[in-house]
């Protein structure tokens, strides 16, 4: 082992670093990347010893089975617009504590975290820990987000975040120290940990050596002023928020404590994301993670992403591809160096349909809302034939819910009300009131209207696009009328908010594989992004001031447990609400499941190495791939100089 490795492992405590026979002796390498060696020869950047937190976070790649690698290498990929560069940031997956491939909730940023029944978090930040700019980590950061974002009525008209409020109540947040920062409730905060592991990360700090600037408390009220004029922005505030932007890394001038940093200024065909210096993981030997240099982005129409891969343009791709690219994606195998995985997705449902139990239209409203055309619609749907047509016969054909994998899963929950039985689901609509038929066949609403059921969908969900074309022949065979309406994404999004879609269809539960320390959110009306229950998610996200007081029996039923599970003081507690609102979700068909556990295909560069072959694939809780580290894989035949193979 060189001087500089001993150094490292003696300054980071790492003793089985010199332990010898413990560790496999691996090949000769640099201690420092070889692309900074140049910066800490001129001086612009200290040398490793200097760059790390007293105590870094080392990565358990030997307990893992990972293979230690060696730096240099970029890693080229596709977005299909400048917003999706947050995806860097998802894979990145860099969180105060973060999920780990067994879905155990670990510390990450921070070094430590003691729990006092839910109600008491004392956090331990890593002293020495940097931002990718050099400045120090501290508990100033904290206290910034918190007093001067967070309760600032000009940056933030909504107040803090959800996650950090308990029936309305704030937490107490006490500075202890440079490196030690408590919150506390009155009443257990449960969901206050898991919520700092989301894919879309839930920051409860911002760089304040950076963003005091734009603050009126801070900054310099001319500099302040001009830079808002020059910019076009109608207040200080506005421009704060434009420049506090750490998740779709528009402002490449903002540091980061991810393993790689955007480096472009937008508008761009292409960014360049850089390794972050200061990142605070090191490998079992001492070397400074991410392996891989760089993340070069390149924006491209989403349609040719299959296509771009099997050119073998591509290094690293898990998001934009579908089940249905795969034989494509193979073809190109032979002639490209690339790999094609196929990972099943934890999703409730590929495909699942969503009637807004909140929509404008009065009589609409007393339609969906009646359970008996819910399990109607459900039961009419050939789900095998969804099956064979789009996904190869792999998926598990039923409802909106958990996967096996899961240690929450019913089978019963899976099957509920979701059998193919026409004969069942034409005596349900019957019983539901449209039981009257125009010349043309077709069923009619109380209030004597064709019963025209719209379903709209996004116009870049290909898979979801072509279920649902399926779908509707299922249900026209049940005498409903169907109109398929494709809308650009951000316009769904906003019909739904304001109550004029009747029915949307897109994937199913986010999070398919939970565990019980989970927070069950997409259970509850919660969140206005359900198409089930959008102004009842923005009554319970606006704290009352906009949306609609839940008042359908089922939907206080799923607040109350949802308090239940907030109070619970066990994980088996925890466990049985859970599983009480999954069994209601089946029985209420609030969502319409149809297949789950479909492919989703992930290209990788045959030369990369500590992805693994088979994995779990979800936005929540696996951040896409990010809980199997990106920042470990590596070349296996990458040159010192750190340039591509």
């Amino acid at each position: 082992m060189n001087t500089v490795l001993k150094r490292l492992a003696a300054a980071l405590g790492l003793a089985f670093l010199l332990a010898g026979p413990a560790v496999a002796d691996p090949p000769p390498a640099p201690a420092e990347p070889p692309s900074l060696v140049a910066k800490i020869a001129s001086g612009a950047l200290p040398p490793l010893l200097d760059r790390m937190p007293k105590v870094p976070l080392v990565a358990d790649m030997l307990a893992r089975n990972r293979s230690l690698g060696d730096y240099g290498g970029e890693i080229r990929t596709l977005a299909a617009k400048a917003r999706d560069l947050r995806y860097i940031n998802v894979i990145g997956y860099t969180r105060l504590l973060g999920y780990d491939e067994h879905l155990n909730l670990e510390p990450d940023i921070l070094q430590a975290v003691d729990s006092q029944d839910d109600k008491v978090f004392t956090f331990t930040l890593r002293e020495g820990h940097r931002w990718s700019d050099g400045a120090p980590f501290t508990t100033e950061d904290f206290r910034f987000y918190w007093e001067d974002v967070a309760l600032n009525p000009k940056i933030n008209p909504a107040g803090p975040p959800a996650f950090m409020l308990v029936d309305g109540e704030k937490p107490k947040v006490e500075i202890l120290d440079a490196t030690h920062i408590r919150y506390s409730w009155s009443k257990p905060n449960p969901a206050f940990l898991p919520s700092l592991a989301a894919p879309a990360p839930n920051w409860i700090y911002s760089p304040a050596h950076y963003l005091k600037q734009f603050h009126k408390k801070y900054g310099d009220a001319n500099k302040l002023a001009q830079m808002t004029a020059d910019r076009q922005m109608t207040s200080w505030a506005a421009l704060y928020n434009k420049l506090d932007d750490p998740y779709t890394n528009s402002n490449p001038d903002m540091p980061t404590l991810d393993p790689w940093h955007v480096v472009t200024k937008p508008p761009a065909q292409q960014y360049v994301f850089e390794r972050n210096p200061y990142f605070h993981r090191v490998d079992p030997r001492g070397r400074q993670l991410p392996y891989i240099d760089r993340i070069v982005v390149s924006i491209s129409s989403a349609g040719l992403f299959a296509a771009k891969a099997n050119a073998g343009e591509v290094d690293l791709l898990a998001w934009g591809l579908s089940t249905s690219d795969i034989p494509t994606l193979k073809e190109g195998e032979a002639s490209h160096a690339y790999r094609t995985l196929a990972w099943p997705i934890a999703r409730g449902s590929a495909f699942a349909l969503y009637p807004n139990l909140t929509c404008n239209d009065a009589v609409w409203r007393a339609v969906l809302r009646d359970v008996r055309f819910r399990r109607a619609l459900s039961m009419a749907i050939d789900r095998h034939t969804l099956n064979n047509s789009l996904w190869f016969r792999l998926g598990i054909e039923g409802n909106n819910t958990v996967m096996p994998e899961s240690a929450l899963y019913s089978e019963d929950d899976r099957k509920r009300w979701a059998t193919y039985d026409p004969a069942l689901a034409k005596k349900l609509l019957d019983e539901a009131g449209l039981n009257k038929r125009n010349a043309a066949g077709f069923r009619l609403l109380p209030d004597g209207r064709e019963a025209e059921l719209i379903v709209e969908v996004a116009g870049n969900a290909r898979d979801i696009a072509d279920a649902l074309e399926i779908t509707s022949e299922f249900w026209q065979d049940v005498g409903l009328k169907v109109v398929v309406k494709a809308e650009d994404s951000n316009d769904l999004a906003k019909r739904s908010f304001s109550g004029m879609t009747l029915m949307v269809a897109s994937e199913g539960l986010e999070n398919a594989i939970p565990t019980a320390l989970m927070p069950p959110n997409g259970l509850a009306p919660l969140r206005q992004d359900n198409y089930s229950w959008p102004k009842w998610g923005q009554y319970a996200e606006t704290g009352g001031m906009a949306g609609e007081k839940p008042d359908m029996p089922e939907a206080i039923e799923l607040m109350s447990l949802w308090e239940q599970w907030m109070n619970a003081t066990t994980l088996n507690a925890q466990a049985a609400v859970w599983r009480e609102m999954l069994a209601l979700h089946a029985d209420q068909q609030f969502s319409i499941g149809t297949v789950q556990g479909a492919l989703k295909p992930i290209i990788v560069n045959k030369a990369i190495r500590n992805i693994p072959k088979k994995a779990v694939f979800s936005w929540e809780p696996t951040a896409l791939i990010g809980v199997y580290r990106v920042d470990e894989f590596y070349y296996d035949n990458i040159v010192v100089t750190g340039n591509t193979p």
